[in-house]
């Protein structure tokens, strides 16, 4: 039991750093394409 909780904790961080990492590269992409 101990092993299946750090692995879904592991797995639930890294998931999470992914979606936020992610949000921000596109908002820096999305950003960076407002040169009018």
């Amino acid at each position: 039991m101990f092993i299946d909780d750090v692995v879904m904790a592991g797995v639930v961080t890294v998931a999470l750093m992914l979606a936020f990492f992610s949000g921000v590269g596109y908002f820096i992409w999305k950003d960076s394409h407002k040169r009018k």
